[in-house]
């Protein structure tokens, strides 16, 4: 409702049923008029809802009009004019009501009765009602100071009352306030624009899109329509192509595309019983079966009605954007960039800053320009214009496979590839032209594909061309927002291996067409055939099939394993053999994760994944550790913690507490950590626990190391009261000294309100010592908070639960892995049935997979075995299902 009309609420309700029968109240009629409307929508069998939703208020207005005994209706002193939406027609089943009540030189006395008489008694039965009552000069000042005044006017529409008060309104408003400063006008309609989109984001990018104000949403209809009305006075949508603004086809495909979005927002309105805009995830389910799609290539209903709707969404904000670059309202109000005059290739021309064809002859003599002309937009930096644009996608069917095929397109498309662009990316215009399906058609089975998951914020088409961007600015010296290392890397590259990691970073998810399939190795497989028929070397095609096939390798490895075990870091490098492979990988999976939105993507991901990059890069460069060599590091070690201790006693103590350690423990802990280490033992003394929290200096985590005399349980008791003050558990390391000292090592995101930390930390150290001591029942105390979390658990499409026992990918350790569903107090539950298996925990790992969360656990039994007997291992499996049934 636009903030310029009055809102108010009635104090007082009436009651119109007492009415006689033959003397029935227009809004009785109204509201079953109403009923009948919607109802006859929802079955599907009302397809000009929105008109004739509105034809049932106009009758309303023009019926109270007639009956009111306050209505002026001898001397014709006002008009009740229709604005905003309802203006346009487009009255959704809870869009609002906005009225102009007009009068001619003042408003009358008699005015806030004819508001009581007609506007009160539609709140009376919930309609939102706006309305203004105006006198035409009123109404001309406040449409000059106002946007959103001027934009209702241009939308206003005569229901009742004297027309040629509306006309004269209407003849004195384009006199006055258009004709007179037009320009400034589309200025402020172009802000407003610019503003909304960067407030409420790209629809077509988003899976909780905003079906009016984002971007591609109805309000970039609307302001194609205002521009078109300031410019041609133009008074009704069809005059678009009737004026020249649009093609008879784009006009045909805008009005499909607006009766879908407005298909989905009326049932949207009436699934939430209110205006909503924001198509959030509880009701996509629910709109996909009410828009009666159902499964299909293994896709869910919600996923291809998702589909369809980004689609729809796309073209009209390729249309809104088009729209304003040929009427020169994307640069007119940008600062003035120099004037390109002449084009580096024949057969183009700049325009006003675009590039355009010099003829359509030219195009059908020699086709490689429909690439040539998105290799020359990357290299100038500049736009393809309108008209280019159109004369792409008309003739975009001479792209076959002798063309695909072509060196010279293959070499113009690598040129697009690996241009720097930091701020302008050519391969999405590629895509929006239709030119990049018809060069890589089996682009087309992703297209506007939805992964349903709260991880994947982006289709599978679009995270693809971001994770393109991503990569290639890397490589831009100016881009300060990414760790160096990431642009150190990719600069190093050869063009080559730029080359096979951007294609790899394009097609990386391309495998995602058959869900029912391991997409990586299936991606593989589609980009192998790709490469062979564009004509690449072996070694190449070899290098962008593995890039591809294990591009969440790096990602499953750093959160999912043990990186610290010399093992982890061994194995990855025997699988990737590379040093260059590496690099590459290592880039693709952060530009992947980056790409993916930020829940798959945190500081603490980056530096996992860096540790086990340089690790394994390390081992690549060097060769792999030697059982001679490691235990050269280990008393190499020793040697330094001693040196640092000087009192002869102390050094006495610490090499006998050398004898309790643990070869690993020695081997991946630091000098410093093992010197803190030994000082909070020596502080432990006849306490339960003693504990130290640092800060880490280049994440916002923090490291808890907890020194405790063992015991059964333990691991899941600090879990427990971490997930009770709500500190979230990224990682967890284990040590037991042979003294029976346990190490417990967890690193955590801080409390919520910085504060106060220190307090919070206070009370937890206080709970935890009291659940040690058994004052405190920790089971009950998270069975309540996670009882309130289930009551308002955000709506998610559940997979089932998996739990996985592996015993090859450690020589030491059972190794269990449990993909489930997130709820305050899991870990605790995990690591509690874990210890009714008599299992003890020496690594605990939190990661994420998709919309799922992946906890991972190295164990061995009591008596310090693997656990591999399928007796043992079927109880393990069923013990921790039990948990996640119950509270998961």
């Amino acid at each position: 409702m636009p903030k310029f009309l009055n809102p108010q609420i009635p104090k007082f309700k009436r009651n119109y049923r007492n009415m006689k029968k033959t003397d029935k109240h227009p809004l009785l009629i109204l509201r079953q008029n109403r009923n009948e409307l919607i109802s006859s929508f929802l079955k599907g069998k009302e397809p000009d809802f929105l008109n004739q939703h509105a034809q049932i208020l106009n009758n309303y207005f023009i019926d109270i009009f007639r009956k009111s005994p306050m209505c002026p209706v001898n001397n014709k002193s006002c008009a009740i004019i229709a604005v905003g939406g309802y203006g346009r027609k487009e009255q959704c089943i809870h869009s609002d009501v906005d009225l102009l009540i007009l009068f001619g030189k003042k408003v009358s006395k008699e005015a806030d009765d004819l508001v009581r008489e007609i506007v009160y008694p539609l709140w009376d039965i919930g309609l939102d009602v706006g309305y203004a009552t105006r006198s035409i000069k009123e109404s001309l000042y406040i449409a000059g100071k106002d946007i959103e005044a001027l934009t209702s006017i241009l939308d206003a529409r005569f229901i009742c009352g004297n027309s040629d008060l509306f006309l004269d309104l209407i003849e004195q408003f384009r006199k006055k306030v258009i004709l007179k400063e037009s320009d400034k006008i589309i200025r402020s309609i172009f802000e407003n624009n610019v503003n909304r989109h960067k407030r409420f984001g790209d629809s077509t990018y988003l899976l909780e899109p905003n079906l009016k104000v984002g971007r591609g949403g109805l309000r970039d209809y609307h302001t194609m329509l205002w521009i078109a009305r300031i410019i041609s006075n133009i008074s009704r949508p069809r005059d678009l192509e009737f004026y020249g603004y649009l093609s008879h086809e784009e006009f045909h495909t805008l009005e499909k595309s607006l009766s879908f979005i407005w298909n989905v927002r009326n049932r949207l309105h009436n699934l939430t019983g209110r205006k909503c805009d924001q198509l959030y995830f509880e009701y996509q389910t629910d709109l996909a079966y009410a828009l009666k799609y159902s499964a299909k290539n293994g896709q869910q209903p919600v996923e291809r009605f998702l589909g369809d709707l980004h689609s729809n969404m796309e073209f009209i904000k390729q249309l809104h954007t088009m729209f304003l670059y040929e009427h020169e309202y994307t640069n007119r109000y940008q600062p003035k960039t120099k004037q390109i005059k002449h084009a580096g290739i024949d057969g183009f021309e700049i325009i006003k800053d675009r590039l355009s064809f010099s003829s359509p002859e030219k195009i059908l003599q020699s086709p490689d320009l429909l690439i040539k002309i998105f290799e020359e937009s990357a290299v100038l930096k500049v736009p393809l214009g309108h008209e280019a644009k159109r004369f792409v996608k008309e003739f975009a069917y001479l792209v076959d496979d002798k063309y695909r095929a072509s060196p010279s397109a293959v070499k113009s498309f690598e040129k697009i590839l690996i241009t720097l662009a930091p701020t302008f990316n050519v391969l999405n215009e590629m895509f929006n032209t239709g030119f990049l399906l018809h060069f890589i058609p089996e682009l087309k089975a992703i297209m506007n594909r939805i992964q349903y998951n709260e991880y994947h914020i982006y289709p599978v088409d679009k995270h693809l061309l971001r994770t393109v961007q991503i990569i290639k600015n890397f490589g831009a010296s100016e881009d300060t927002s990414k760790d160096r290392l990431y642009g150190d890397l990719y600069n190093k590259l050869t063009n080559t291996n730029r080359k096979i990691l951007l294609w790899a970073a394009l097609l990386h998810d391309i495998g995602k067409k058959d869900p029912a399939k391991n997409h990586s190795e299936k991606g593989a497989e589609i980009a192998r055939s790709i490469l062979v028929s564009r004509g690449y070397k072996s070694e190449e095609i070899e290098t962008v099939s593995f890039l591809i096939k294990e591009h969440l390798s790096l990602i499953k490895t750093a959160t999912r394993r043990d990186i610290n075990d010399e093992e982890t870091a061994i194995s990855f490098a025997r699988k990737v053999k590379d040093k260059e492979r590496l690099k590459m990988l290592y880039l693709l999976t952060i530009a992947d994760s980056m790409a993916t939105g930020p829940k798959a993507w945190s500081v603490w991901t980056s530096t996992l994944l860096k540790d086990l990059f340089l690790k394994v890069l390390h081992i690549l460069e060097k060769g792999e550790f030697a059982t001679k060599e490691a235990v050269n590091v280990v008393e190499k070690k020793k040697e330094e913690v001693l040196s640092l201790i000087s009192s002869s006693n102390d050094r006495q103590t610490t090499e006998t507490l050398f004898n309790f350690m643990s070869p690993r423990y020695l081997l991946y802990t630091t000098t410093q950590d093992i010197l803190e280490h030994i000082s909070l033992y020596k502080s432990l003394e006849n306490a339960d626990f003693v504990w130290k929290i640092t800060k880490v200096s280049d994440s916002n985590t923090r490291t808890v190391t907890i020194c405790a005399k063992d015991r059964p349980g333990l691991i899941s008791k600090i879990a427990g009261i971490f997930t009770l003050h709500s500190l979230d558990i990224l990682d967890t390391q284990v040590y037991t000294w042979r003294n029976n000292i346990a190490l417990d090592i967890f690193k955590v995101n801080p409390p919520l309100d910085r504060i106060f930390e220190e307090e919070k930390w206070d009370k937890t150290k206080k709970d935890l010592k009291s659940a040690l001591s058994g004052k405190l029942n920790l089971t009950k105390a998270l069975d309540k908070k996670i009882s309130v979390y289930q009551t308002a658990k955000p709506y998610t499409l559940e997979r089932p639960h998996r739990i996985v026992v592996d015993n090859k990918s450690s020589s030491f350790f059972t190794i269990i892995e449990v993909f489930t569903y997130d709820f305050p107090g899991l870990l605790f539950k995990i690591t509690d049935a874990l210890f009714r298996c008599d299992l003890d925990i020496r690594i605990a790992k939190i990661a994420t997979k998709i919309d799922q969360v992946v906890d991972v656990f190295y164990v061995r039994d009591f008596e310090g075995q693997k656990v591999d007997s399928k007796e043992q291992t079927d109880k393990i499996k069923e013990t921790i299902e039990q948990v996640l049934t119950v509270y998961g």
